[in-house]
């Protein structure tokens, strides 16, 4: 995997995919930015929201369960001194369909963070990592 990161002035870079896909960062006015884009930070609790909801939605529709609609909304803390690494990351899942099951989607949660998501688990060895899960009964 590779990607290629770009300086736009300021605190801004555009950052380049190897399959060729662009993202802004920048950072705040205090820093010369001009909030043009996410924070680098942000861009990795976003990756990891990605990597972990990709997998559950997966890891459902592998075993033919009828999920129709999946979003994680990620908390977080990061440490007060340099390396302001994450130190807490609590996802909550809202995971929609019909006729799931809780105990189904909690083993794909668990599976996401302990097996597959590979930005979940380079992330715990800093960060203590929570997951919740709420099920939307869809007709």
């Amino acid at each position: 995997m590779k990607a290629a990161i770009k300086w736009d002035g300021g605190a801004s870079f555009v950052g380049e995919s190897e399959s060729g896909h662009r993202v802004v960062m920048d950072g705040p006015a205090d820093s010369g930015g001009r909030n043009l884009g996410a924070r680098p930070m942000e861009m990795v609790l976003i990756g990891m929201g990605g990597c972990t909801a990709f997998d559950v939605v997966h890891i459902l529709r592998k075993g033919r369960h009828d999920v129709t609609d999946c979003a994680a909304y990620l908390d977080a803390e990061r440490a007060t001194s340099d390396p302001k690494v994450f130190t807490r990351i609590h996802v909550h899942f809202v995971v929609s369909g019909r006729g799931l099951k809780p105990d189904v989607v909690e083993r794909a949660v668990k599976l996401s963070a302990e097996k597959y998501c590979s930005a979940s688990i380079m992330l715990s060895k800093t960060a203590t990592i929570t997951h919740d899960f709420e099920i939307v009964a869809t007709a």
